[in-house]
């Protein structure tokens, strides 16, 4: 099977820089499994490599869409697959690097995504109407009656993701918890970014801080003034907590301190998610000297 590295964890943990060390040392090509980063103009806020931090190593999936358009998990997995086979072709090592747990599962796993239906603009739209009209307890039941193994996985205030569960089922006849149903096609080896959960905080709060000298208020702003939450790009942490302040309901202040508060919330949710979901070897490479050693040890025993 094909080998594929991923390196995840949460949020402002080192996962960039330790990449890019792992793709000097084998010979490796970065695929970004950022669902943000994919987007042009948004470098700030989604703490997008720059030209210098890649040290010359090739970055894939990172300014390949325009704010206003969508970018789904059934492309992330099309142009992935499409991606690693042209990497390991080159004999090259295939680095999927991000904190998008569920690209990495999906593609990992061998999801099944039926196509296109996440762009199924007018399908969401009836789903969404079933939200307003009824409420999110009504979505959600509906969910349960035709996926009840899919509803004991998903909180039913979670409507992104009841509404995805019942667009498979709507679009393809299958149950989203069904969707396993391509042989696995990768030989991954998954390793888990992670430190001190007060030094994790900390970090992403400076990180926020060094953000806003480098201009991510302007570039919230851009984004409010293209659409803001009517677009899929501007509903991205770090973007979306600046609104209020832009329409004169918060200051700037606060918004900064929600930028903060909600990206340590996901970060909990990111390291939530990959202990539940696909298990990596973890390590910290900021306290810990011999983690960094380990894990190029460990990836040279993979390869």
């Amino acid at each position: 099977m094909k080998k594929v590295l991923a390196i995840v964890g949460p949020t402002a943990v080192g996962k960039t820089a330790m990449s890019i060390k792992l793709a000097r040392q084998f010979q490796g090509e970065i695929i970004s499994g950022d669902s943000m980063q994919v987007y042009r103009g948004l470098d700030i806020g989604t703490a997008k490599v720059t030209a210098a931090e890649k040290q010359g190593v090739v970055h894939h999936l990172i300014d390949v869409r325009n704010i206003t358009e969508r970018f789904s998990v059934a492309d992330f997995v099309a142009e992935a697959s499409r991606l690693i086979d042209e990497i390991i072709a080159r004999d090259h090592l295939p680095i999927i690097v991000g904190g998008t747990g569920f690209y990495l599962q999906a593609l990992l796993e061998g999801l099944e995504l039926g196509g296109d239906q996440f762009e199924s603009d007018k399908l969401r739209r009836q789903l969404m109407e079933t939200v307003q009209q009824a409420g999110k307890a009504a979505l959600y039941e509906r969910l349960k009656k035709v996926d009840p193994k899919a509803a004991e996985q998903i909180s039913p205030n979670n409507v992104r993701r009841v509404i995805r569960a019942l667009e498979v089922y709507l679009k393809t006849g299958r149950r989203f918890s069904d969707q396993v149903n391509h042989p696995r096609r990768y030989d991954p080896l998954i390793i888990g970014l992670t430190t001190e959960r007060q030094k994790l905080y900390a970090r992403i709060n400076q990180r926020v801080d060094l953000m806003m000298t480098r201009g991510l208020l302007e570039e919230a702003r851009y984004l409010y003034d293209k659409g803001g939450n009517r677009l899929q790009a501007g509903k991205g942490i770090g973007y979306h907590e600046f609104y209020d302040y832009f329409e004169n309901n918060i200051d700037l202040s606060t918004a900064v301190d929600n930028v903060k508060k909600d990206s340590r919330h996901y970060a909990k949710r990111q390291l939530t998610w990959f202990r539940n979901k696909t298990k990596p070897t973890w390590y910290d490479v900021i306290d810990c000297p011999d983690d960094v050693k380990r894990l190029q040890h460990d990836v040279e025993e993979w390869l």
